[in-house]
């Protein structure tokens, strides 16, 4: 098993990449599509999903590459984990791929039941694929500035809170129970950090079924409430959120540890590599 493991190359980390973030998408887009043009279910529905979906997503990558399933924790890690940096942009395009692809399955899917919600496919029915500031209310007031600071923030939120339970120093879950707590990050974030920009805290999240909304009849997929374009606010603040989110754990948790003992071996990494998330 372990030659198997070692000799799997990057295609198959890939490959493992595509499908760990499908599955995150398929449900994480597929419970707003029912919420929001389906009538079925609220907010504490999507948060949970989200959260099951990186749990679900992470456990079908989880054994190749550690469930990154997100562009920025791949960054992140590459930073602060010696994660290498040729693997970088194919593990965020496979990431990416694999929300696309999943996005237009849901989009597929939900064809009838969005087409009743919304016709015109608006931004009354965007949100279902990606995130806008305010959740797409023109009352709420929140701008792309202020939803670029929620994605910092919630970002670096869980970065912070992923590498403190992947940390075999610190403590990590036993066994395979890291994915599941790292759902849970994923539902708390979702549950107080969701309505300024929906928490996308993932690029791969948000671009991925942004193209597949787009390609599919949402001409006005780029731009937010306002008008304004807005697709880069949830790529650019979580890379930045991510290394803010890293660098504190390492800062003020991470340099206070000890060393890995010995009998440690088989429990989590010492080095990051969970997440997924997301993240919504």
């Amino acid at each position: 098993m372990v030659e198997r493991l070692k000799a799997h190359g990057l295609l198959g980390e890939l490959a493992a990449e595509f499908a760990g973030t499908f599955i995150l998408i398929a449900i994480g887009v597929g419970v707003v599509a029912q919420v929001v043009a389906g009538g079925i279910g609220d907010h504490d529905s999507i948060a949970w999903a989200w959260g099951f979906g990186v749990i679900l997503g992470v456990y079908v990558a989880g054994k190749v590459t550690g469930g990154h399933l997100n562009p920025a924790v791949t960054f992140a890690n590459a930073i602060f984990s010696g994660f290498p940096w040729r693997k970088v942009l194919p593990y965020s395009l496979a990431q990416l791929a694999g929300a696309f692809v999943a996005a237009l399955v849901v989009r597929w899917n939900y064809t009838e039941v969005i087409a009743r919600f919304d016709p015109g496919h608006t931004i009354k029915s965007q949100g279902i694929f990606s995130t806008l500031p305010g959740n797409g209310s023109l009352t709420a007031g929140v701008s792309e500035w202020g939803a670029f600071r929620d994605q910092v923030i919630g970002t670096a939120l869980l970065l912070f809170l992923v590498y403190a339970v992947t940390d075999a120093r610190n403590t990590a879950p036993l066994g395979n129970m890291a994915p599941v707590v790292v759902g849970f990050i994923v539902v708390a974030i979702g549950m107080a950090w969701g309505t300024d920009a929906g928490y996308a805290i993932n690029p791969a999240r948000d671009l991925g079924p942004r193209l597949a909304s787009y390609f599919t009849g949402y001409s006005g997929a780029f731009k937010d409430q306002y008008g304004d374009l807005y697709f880069w606010v949830p790529i650019v603040a979580p890379l930045i959120g991510a290394v803010i989110g890293a660098f504190l754990y390492k800062v003020l948790v991470g340099r206070f540890l000890p060393a890995v003992e010995p009998e440690t071996v088989g429990t989590p990494s010492a080095e990051p590599t969970l997440e997924s998330v997301a993240d919504h």
